[in-house]
């Protein structure tokens, strides 16, 4: 099991701690939990991996990077892969920020769902 972890610009706060999707071949657990206004927590989001895939951590960053310019949610952001693909990580992670409360509106930057 390798542990990535990432920490990006963020401040949308998100309502409440959120819990999306499984471990399982394929698919993506996400645990948001909101920020504890420690530290940096009030600037940036903490995100860590857990994957049992080894050599994606460039996918993974990119991946993570583009999620956080869109949706900048604060918190600590913890993620058990199972070999899910990016487009499924980008998906929980939306899910995960609207199970929280915290989602930012997307349609303004001219992108759909």
């Amino acid at each position: 099991m390798r542990t990535l972890t990432f920490q990006f610009p963020a401040s949308t706060r998100p309502a409440h701690r959120a819990h999306v999707g499984v471990v399982g071949s394929g698919d993506l657990e996400i645990l948001l939990e909101p920020a504890d206004g420690s530290g940096n927590s009030d600037r940036y989001a903490q995100v860590r991996v857990r994957t049992s895939v080894e050599g994606f951590d460039e996918v993974w960053q990119t991946t993570l990077e583009r999620f956080f310019a869109r949706t900048p949610v604060l918190g600590t952001w913890e993620l058990n892969d199972s070999a899910a693909t990016p487009a499924l990580v980008t998906l929980r992670l939306q899910q995960a920020a609207e199970v929280a409360g915290a989602t930012h509106d997307t349609a303004a930057a001219g992108e759909t769902s």
